[in-house]
């Protein structure tokens, strides 16, 4: 089992494959704007399809959600221990979230912390129909990810105390949810406020 030196080299990897930021640079190849200046200012796919449309969002999320997924992928295969694997899921995210290469910005989580989620515990797919059904009913995209991220925690809660999970994964599933939820706070204030944009609402580049 690959731990101690490896491990960090593994939690600074999925750290580094996480800063990646694929939105900003797809803004940049596509409309030459800077993403972190324009809409809400998020790198995430959510600001990408407000600023670039479906297409251009459709592959930064692929491409963000295979930034958590494949950290835990190559993580097992490498015959790394749970907690350590655990451990470069919250690291991807992370990298997402504060990227070194953008000056510590980054988008809002919830694309690579779904890709590291699900290889954590594909389970937590199940909380993708209700996203699906808030959005569609709200038109809210963060309220959305917000509900989404609260029932993957419940659900690799659930799982750990039923035996289901093991308990790295589940916490480390419920710390992504906990940075989603955190880098959402000023989507929070605007949902409130009843003035957060709403899916199909377009910002002007």
């Amino acid at each position: 089992m690959a731990g101690g030196g490896a491990g960090v080299v593994l939690l600074l990897a999925a750290f580094l494959a996480g800063a990646i930021p694929w939105g900003y640079l797809m803004g940049r190849a596509v409309a030459g704007i800077d993403l972190r200046a324009v809409g809400s200012g998020g790198t995430g796919a959510t600001n990408v399809l407000r600023t670039l449309g479906a297409r251009a969002s459709a592959i930064v999320f692929a491409l963000d959600f295979l930034k958590g997924f494949l950290p835990i992928l190559i993580g097992r295969q490498l015959g790394f221990g749970p907690w350590w694997v655990a451990g470069a899921a919250l690291a991807a995210v992370a990298g997402h979230c504060w990227s070194p290469f953008i000056g510590f910005k980054g988008g809002k989580g919830v694309a690579t912390g779904a890709g590291a989620a699900t290889a954590l515990f594909p389970q937590v797919l199940l909380a993708l129909p209700v996203l699906a059904v808030v959005v569609a009913v709200s038109r809210y995209m963060s309220l959305g990810s917000l509900v989404a991220a609260c029932i993957a925690s419940l659900l690799a809660l659930t799982s750990a105390i039923t035996g289901r999970l093991d308990w790295p994964a589940a916490l480390a599933i419920v710390a992504m949810s906990a940075v989603i939820v955190y880098r959402h706070e000023g989507n929070i204030r605007r949902l409130r406020a009843g003035t957060e944009r709403r899916v199909g609402q377009t910002v002007d580049i």
